[in-house]
């Protein structure tokens, strides 16, 4: 019962904790979750650090016995776009997103309820469809407008939010389970894409004028599981592997004449397996390969070309295919207080050249990670961590979806983005 009234009481203060704008790295999934798993390139598949397990590995709750994690972590993207080679000049010129600092938050809480089980929650967040461009010095004919021939700033802002309660149980001593229920919420804004919206001199893009563009702040809501298990073999050797479903999200009616399905916006299945070593009693080595399937969304993974109108269940999206995700993480106790890590974690680009003009609004375009980070004891039963990530600039060109009906005019485009973070969170065993 008081286990059960901790939960219950530190869930809405976790999910108050991560409303703030989460931004990632592998597509729109961040390449770590937990200050410990940022530290070693995102590799936690196999590891029991901490009470991120509803993110990572549900599985992985037992063995992380009772604690409490939460800390925060400030976030710089710094994006771009650029059109290029438009035979109307106008066209052509080059923007920054403005926003690039950001405070994200973590939180996590487990409590072992016998020496076999335990329940926990972990709250997380995805993001990084997160921009706002200036209106520039653009002008597609009917006066000034943004890049994408809109008018005023031109930006997009979504927050996904998971609260997930956990239960994890050792089988055998050697081997656990677990399952999270998934519990999502979402909010959603765009604005400064009124060409999209069957604007005067544009092509009829949507089935729903008016709900395209600078509405205001939409929510969804839904619900999902993930599943895990991990193993452990002595003191030296653990494998991990867990699976998220899709998590089914209710629909963004505001936003019914933009994304796919009527404003539909699920968040994507996605799975990991992972293993870790330790060569010596000191030294830890892991390795984690995941999977996101953000082809399994349409308004994520069906591609930009209209082949039907914004909004219908097969109209035009961001066109992400599904990437591939291997992470490489270190750990090294350096002595009884202090732990050093470091880490790489390399993803596949989810956007494609035929893609680059929606995704403007959303280059998530990263691929490389270095990370590093720190964990020191200040005392027994507590210890505060850090982590350090850098990701170097990728870009992507390509042609211009204007060209459809500029007649090839309107030439080519290029997005940008390079990203950098560093974290502390606190964390304390019960």
């Amino acid at each position: 019962m008081k286990t059960s009234r901790k939960l219950f009481c530190l869930t809405p203060l976790g999910a108050l904790l991560a409303a703030a704008p989460a931004f990632a790295t592998n597509g729109y999934f961040p390449d770590g979750y937990g200050m410990k798993s940022a530290g070693m390139g995102g590799a936690a598949t196999a590891l029991a650090q901490d009470s991120y397990g509803g993110a990572n590995n549900p599985g992985s709750m037992v063995w992380a016995g009772s604690r409490l994690d939460v800390g925060g972590t400030w976030f710089k993207p710094v994006r771009d776009a650029e059109r290029t080679g438009s035979a109307m000049p106008t066209l052509n010129g080059k923007v920054n997103s403005g926003r690039e600092d950001f405070l994200i938050p973590e939180f996590g809480y487990n409590s072992m309820v016998s020496k076999d089980m335990s329940l926990g929650v972990s709250v997380y967040g995805n993001g990084g469809m997160n921009t706002s461009y200036p209106q520039g010095n653009f002008n597609c004919g009917a006066g000034p407008s943004n890049i994408l021939c809109g008018s005023g700033s031109l930006g997009v802002n979504l927050i996904q939010l998971i609260v997930a309660p956990t239960v994890a149980y050792k089988f055998t001593p050697q081997n656990s389970v677990g399952a999270s229920l998934l519990l999502g919420y979402q909010r959603f804004s765009m604005q400064g894409i009124q060409s999209f919206d069957n604007a005067p001199g544009f092509p009829p893009f949507t089935g729903a004028p008016g709900s395209v563009t600078n509405r205001g702040d939409d929510t969804a809501t839904g619900a999902g599981v993930r599943v895990g298990y991990q193993g452990h073999f002595g003191n030296t050797f653990s494998i991990g592997a867990a699976y998220s479903s899709k998590v089914g999200m209710s629909k963004f009616d505001k936003y019914k004449g933009l994304f796919a399905g009527g404003g539909g916006f699920d968040i994507p299945a996605n799975y990991n397996v992972g293993v870790a070593v330790k060569p010596m009693a000191d030294l830890t080595l892991a390795m984690d390969y995941g999977r996101i399937l953000y082809s399994g969304v349409p308004a994520v993974g069906n591609q930009s070309l209209p082949v039907a109108p914004l909004g219908a269940s097969n109209g035009p999206g961001f066109g992400w295919k599904d990437i591939n995700v291997l992470k490489l993480g270190l750990a090294w106790n350096m002595n009884a207080d202090l732990t050093l890590r470091v880490g790489y974690n390399r993803g596949d680009n989810p956007v494609t050249p035929s893609n680059v003009t929606f995704n403007i609004l959303a280059p998530g375009v990263t691929t490389v990670h270095y990370t590093a980070g720190f964990s020191y004891a200040t005392a027994k039963d507590s210890e505060v961590t850090g982590a350090l990530m850098y990701a170097p600039r990728v870009t992507v060109t390509g042609p211009s979806l204007f060209n459809g009906f500029m007649g090839g005019a309107a030439g080519n485009e290029t997005i940008g983005m390079r990203q950098s973070s560093l974290g502390l969170a606190y964390s304390r065993k019960f």
